[in-house]
């Protein structure tokens, strides 16, 4: 399985669904980065993916948006093979 990395926040229910939906397919571990405890990840985060909103989730090393745009490739049937990769 890819590895998932998501910028968040503490109080981000679209966060919180996220994790719930990545987890529901059998993703263990999620490495989070908050940004709203550190600024730096939070200008990091805007320079690499252009958005300002959490959360940012990257599978890979591929770049799949917020929550909306992960429920939509799941949707398309995109996750899973983006999940367990080449």
């Amino acid at each position: 399985m890819q590895n998932v990395k998501m910028y968040t926040t503490a109080v981000c229910p679209y966060c919180v669904q996220a994790k719930r939906i990545l987890k529901s397919k059998g993703v263990e571990l999620i490495e989070e980065i908050r940004i709203d405890t550190n600024p730096t990840e939070r200008n990091a985060m805007m320079e690499r993916t252009g958005r300002r909103t959490v959360p940012q989730i990257f599978i890979g090393d591929t770049h799949v948006g917020g929550c909306d745009d992960l429920m939509d490739l799941d949707s398309r049937g995109g996750l899973m093979p983006l999940l367990l990769g080449p």
